[in-house]
């Protein structure tokens, strides 16, 4: 989780909050190092969400993920930007990484010099990122104070802090948070190459079992088609061999008659027969 750092490496803070134009405000104004222009710094990783250029180029910058704040809050940052002389080179929606250079001090406004306006506001930008507030001036939605929002470290110089009390990181807590954040990026890795080793472990079974229900699935056609083979010709037998039988018996009916009578002598004889009984004669 990233701690939001002071926007300058130098901090010379020429107006505080709740002074002058600041009143009901916790605004402040960065010069930086010397009358010329600095630039500024991203405090976190973020996302552009409004550019306000028709007074004093007004840029609203919203942390991407939540933040630590000095104060224990963790939460959303949004900061408000103003007075730099040229921002054509952002865009709403343009991401800013933590420690890059994307502003600059300028005049544009109602300055009398070159400095940087800078709001911090806690949670993410909502509404029009700005209200007017009770003493006439537009001041940043949900503001907090400068030193419960930002860090500063070793890189820091202060020339003037304007008495606020901003807390420090010290080398060895930024070291170790990187190593920690290291170490979780590297246990993520390593659990996926384990993921991805036993997918491909098991793949081999996936395709063994495969294999398997595709032979057994043969087996079942082939025998499905011999039982039906057998079938059909056990059918085709007893189609032909019933006929073959049948003309068999009538073939036998046929050529050996039933006798009836033995003529012992040549004479005529008279005989009675019933209906539909036959009478054969055989010399």
């Amino acid at each position: 989780m990233e701690k939001p750092i002071y926007p300058s490496v130098n901090m010379r803070i020429t107006q505080g909050y709740q002074e002058g134009t600041h009143k009901g405000s916790f605004a402040i104004d960065e010069a930086g190092i010397d009358e010329n222009i600095s630039k500024i710094k991203s405090p976190y990783t973020g996302i552009i969400k409004k550019i306000y250029p028709n007074d004093a180029n007004e840029v609203w910058l919203e942390s991407i993920e939540k933040v630590e704040y000095p104060d224990g809050t963790i939460d959303y940052m949004t900061i408000l930007f103003a007075h730099a002389d040229d921002v054509n080179d952002l865009f709403v929606g343009k991401r800013i990484n933590q420690g890059e250079e994307f502003y600059s001090e300028g005049t544009k406004g109602n300055t009398s010099g070159n400095h940087c306006h800078i709001e911090c506001g806690q949670g993410k930008f909502t509404g029009t990122g700005w209200h007017k507030n009770e003493n006439g001036y537009y001041s940043i939605n949900n503001g907090k104070k400068p030193e419960d929002c930002l860090w500063i470290d070793e890189t820091i110089t202060i020339i003037s802090d304007n008495n606020y009390s901003f807390k420090k990181l010290h080398k060895n807590n930024i070291e170790n948070e990187h190593n920690t954040k290291t170490e979780e990026e590297n246990t993520t890795q390593e659990l996926t190459t384990d993921q991805n080793q036993k997918q491909e472990e098991n793949k081999p079974m996936e395709n063994q079992t495969n294999t398997l229900n595709i032979l057994t699935n043969q087996e079942n056609e082939i025998t499905d088609y011999q039982t039906n083979t057998q079938k059909n010709t056990t059918s085709q037998e007893s189609k032909i061999t019933e006929p073959q039988t049948e003309k068999i018996q009538n073939t036998s009916e046929n050529t050996v008659p039933k006798l009836i009578f033995t003529c012992k002598k040549s004479d005529l004889y008279g005989i009675y027969l019933n209906e539909n009984e036959k009478l054969y004669i055989e010399k």
